[in-house]
């Protein structure tokens, strides 16, 4: 991807080759949008100190982690609809990370099945992000698949219990599970391209675009909503994490916190890791982020489990920047969507080569050879 230099390159070549409602999906926010300016703002305020005459040392990026050792310490954020960004997007991402080396984590409403996925990407680690549904027996069974599929790391998103407010798709038409509107077929017609390249085939192959791991009759298919059975459990409680960590026998992560007494209180549960997120700024609006909060996090959780982070990262050093602070792995969510929408599965190899470029350069440039050795200067 010669043409392609840096992160606002792909995410332009993302945006002229998806349909609009589905890139501002991706994209954009929610509400007044705050969150995703806050979240810029969050990483300019943080500088990296250089330390001159170090003697060149050698970027050490591999990172232990559960058992084995990730190439770069990133792992490819469950996302939805990655299958909607290019044909069997979700294999051509899973593939992706295991050429690079790093963890793949697959998302509930993913819609190519864990289990297409592991027999695509058989040397893939991956791990499985869980929305716990109102019909709490379908997520145990739903975990099992992911168990049987060889997935060791589930990931519960804790921090999305009821729908959100995505203004701009209720504009354009486009709505998650989908439905037929005005506005939402010029977009398609606007999108040729795309429609022969991934919707068609998709049709062709498996009818009309469906979350892959909701049960039999329950998929919420692209012309209706999804049954209340399998909608977001609105009540979900620290018990629910007592009853998953009790049924998973691999690591369990909660995704989604940044409250310091949250960590805490997921480090009292036995809970191997937690991410702090606020959902790349896809759902509270006011709410501080990472940046803000993981030194206090770090501080008080950090000698017992593992702290990974996410929402926002631009740039290689968006990354160190994490990892100083105190986070041991990083996710990294619209990164890879834009990598996929402008190859499939090269593109998204050639996004995860960027950032490791532009890790290995900072840190030659601060003369560290660990993220952890790097030196922060703040401007607030």
């Amino acid at each position: 991807m010669p043409s392609l230099l840096n992160y606002d390159d792909y995410r332009t070549r993302a945006r002229s080759v998806l349909p609009r409602g589905l890139f501002e999906y991706i994209d954009r926010g929610t509400e007044d949008e705050n969150a995703l300016r806050y979240l810029r703002r969050g990483f300019d305020r943080v500088m990296l100190m250089p330390s001159v005459l170090a003697g060149a040392p050698v970027p050490e990026l591999s990172t232990p982690l559960f058992g084995r050792v990730s190439a770069l310490p990133i792992a490819i954020a469950p996302t939805a609809l990655a299958g909607m960004v290019w044909h069997d997007g979700e294999i051509e991402l899973a593939r992706a990370a295991a050429r690079c080396g790093i963890p793949f984590c697959v998302a509930t409403q993913s819609i190519t099945t864990i289990e297409r996925i592991r027999a695509g990407a058989p040397d893939a680690n991956l791990w499985f992000q869980l929305y716990v549904w109102n019909d709490v027996s379908l997520s145990y069974a739903l975990i099992r698949r992911a168990r049987a599929s060889g997935v060791r790391t589930l990931v519960v998103t804790a921090d999305t219990p009821v729908p959100l407010n995505r203004e701009y798709n209720a504009r354009n038409g486009f709505t998650v599970p989908f439905r037929c509107s005005v506005p939402g077929m010029l977009d398609l017609a606007r999108h040729p391209r795309w429609v022969a390249r991934v919707l068609l085939p998709l049709l062709a192959t498996s009818g009309v675009p469906r979350y892959g791991h909701y049960p039999s009759g329950l998929e919420g298919n692209v012309m209706r909503a999804s049954a209340s059975a399998v909608g977001l459990k609105r009540s979900l409680d620290w018990q629910d994490i007592v009853e998953l960590r009790q049924r998973w026998d691999g690591e369990l992560i909660v995704k989604g916190i940044v409250n310091v007494e949250d960590a805490r209180r997921a480090a009292q549960l036995g809970v191997d890791g937690i991410v702090v997120s606020v959902h790349g700024g896809r759902n509270l609006d006011p709410q501080p982020g990472p940046i803000d909060v993981l030194p206090r996090i770090a501080e008080a959780v950090g000698g017992r489990m593992t702290i990974m982070a996410d929402s926002g990262v631009r740039r290689g050093t968006d990354i160190l920047k994490y990892l100083a602070l105190g986070a041991q792995m990083v996710l990294v969510g619209r990164a890879g969507l834009y990598g996929l929408a402008s190859g499939g599965e090269a593109g998204a190899v050639a996004m995860i080569g960027m950032l490791r470029n532009e890790m290995e350069t900072a840190m030659a440039l601060l003369g560290k050879g660990r993220p952890a050795d790097i030196q922060l200067f703040s401007l607030s």
